[in-house]
């Protein structure tokens, strides 16, 4: 596995990293990882690598763009000086061009969402041992649906800056299309993006096995 004893590892996003996490810093006992994904990766790796005393944090926060995560890039990324990054950010720069089509304000075109997670990127990583980029997603099996065909282009771009940066990438979106082969899509998230339980064990398994996780 990639990761190391002792190493700390950040993970940064929207409402699907965040699922109710502590405030200001998601770490703690109880629910302060939230209740999702990293919760998921957290317990797995305490567990099957209980001797490595690996610290996750959670800096998720509900309705974030990759703007809002440019505003508070400095009190939640550097000044909590992680080993790891993950970052999982894009859903809601796509669904509020199509939720909000009156407002174009809030809306986060491509080329700007490259430019930011570009710089973000190019920013940390001389002080990380390791980043990991995460697509956005869309549960959605039809490819030729407008929001899923858009989601799928910001994918896209996080997968040409894992390759740029020699990331570890983490593709969520195949990860749901393979599930989607046997659940109906509301079934793992009522909304297509707030996944149940099941969708969020999906989103810790594709990571875990990103990192190298040895799940005997």
């Amino acid at each position: 596995m990639r990761l190391e004893a002792k190493d700390k590892l950040v993970m940064i996003g929207d409402s699907v990293t965040d699922t109710g996490r502590a405030q200001p810093v998601g770490e703690g006992l109880f629910d302060a990882l939230g209740r999702g994904y990293v919760s998921n990766v957290d317990a797995l790796l305490g567990t099957v690598y209980p001797e490595l005393a690996i610290r996750v944090v959670n800096m998720g926060t509900s309705g974030n763009t990759v703007r809002d995560l440019k505003a508070r890039w400095q009190h939640d990324v550097f000044d909590l000086k992680p080993d790891w990054l993950s970052i999982m950010i894009g859903i809601n720069d796509v669904w509020r061009q199509f939720d909000s089509p009156r407002q174009p304000e809030i809306h986060v075109p491509l080329e700007e969402y490259e430019q930011t997670l570009r710089q973000l990127v190019s920013q940390t990583l001389p002080n990380l041992k390791g980043l990991i980029l995460m697509t956005p997603f869309y549960i959605e099996p039809n490819r030729s649906d407008t929001m899923r065909a858009r989601m799928d282009q910001y994918g896209a771009v996080v997968r040409q800056l894992a390759t740029e940066h020699e990331a570890i990438f983490v593709d969520t979106q195949a990860a749901f299309d393979a599930a989607l082969q046997h659940y109906y899509a509301a079934t793992l998230a009522w909304d297509r993006v707030h996944p149940t339980q099941t969708g969020h064990m999906v989103l810790a398994r594709a990571f875990l096995n990103a990192i190298g996780f040895q799940w005997s």
